[in-house]
């Protein structure tokens, strides 16, 4: 039987992974995930691991204010209040998206430029400024926040114990990034999954995940495998001509609540 073995959430982009129970779900996917983001101060352009390693040491969680609290070892953690109706919108890039969203003030900026070590702002999403998904997969009115591209990851519990065997070491999970994570399905078994229904929302499956060096990092340490591994070995047996998939993307048709155990059908 496939199970939903995992939950992790990301209120901030590129942040830690905060690991959960039981959440709910909006248009956007997991509610607050990824609807807070680091840019650079002068370009607007935003900042991940991807160029900035120890974000993954940078610890963002929803506090019981409705804001975020931020923290990490050697930072004082710092409560940063959701922005207002009247805060400064402040225009940003992610991948191809322009757009402006409320800036977190200047206690915020101060904070996060000393934790990056340069100019930085940190910006959050309201639902109204949700972007839209990738044109040619899903539907036109797909919505997702500071996710590269989609809602929702999910990454099979085989099909990582079938890299990791190749690899010859464990690899953690977390390197990945996934939202939801399956138990009992056979190695990629989702790359054949077109939709699928976990308590009672359905979900979409609209695209193969394309990996990057950022799974080269470890999420416990923020250092990067000097044998660029899992990357490396994942490039020898699943790359395509637009890289190296591992993991489904998914939009959620539904609003709803996941709770670790819950059974997984595949619909289609």
């Amino acid at each position: 039987m496939l199970r939903l073995s995992a939950l992790y959430r990301y209120p901030l982009k590129s942040g830690k992974a905060q690991a959960l129970q039981q959440i709910g779900l909006d248009k956007l996917g997991l509610d607050g995930d990824r609807r807070w983001m680091l840019v650079d101060e002068a370009s607007g352009r935003f900042l991940t691991q991807r160029a900035v390693a120890k974000m993954s040491q940078l610890i963002a969680l929803w506090n019981s204010s409705g804001g975020l609290t931020l923290s990490s070892p050697g930072y004082a953690p710092l409560d940063v209040a959701m922005p207002g109706s009247a805060s400064e919108l402040r225009g940003v890039t992610i991948w191809r998206d322009t757009l402006r969203v409320p800036d977190a003030g200047d206690a915020a900026a101060a904070w996060v430029s000393e934790f990056i070590g340069k100019p930085t702002r940190l910006v959050q999403l309201p639902l109204e400024r949700a972007r839209t998904t990738e044109a040619g997969y899903g539907k036109d009115d797909d919505k997702v926040g500071f996710a590269d591209g989609y809602p929702l990851l999910l990454i099979g519990q085989g099909s990582l114990d079938d890299l990791c065997t190749k690899i010859g070491r464990p690899m953690e999970m977390l390197r990945f990034r996934p939202n939801l994570v399956i138990e009992g399905a056979e190695a990629f078994a989702e790359d054949g999954w077109k939709r699928v229904r976990i308590g009672d929302v359905e979900f979409r499956v609209v695209k193969p995940c394309s990996r990057c060096i950022l799974t080269t990092i470890d999420p416990q340490t923020g250092e990067r495998s000097p044998d660029r591994e899992p990357f490396a070995t994942l490039e020898t047996y699943r790359k395509t001509e637009k890289g190296a998939m591992f993991g489904q993307n998914l939009v959620n048709d539904g609003i709803g609540r996941l709770e670790v155990g819950m059974p997984v059908t595949v619909l289609e």
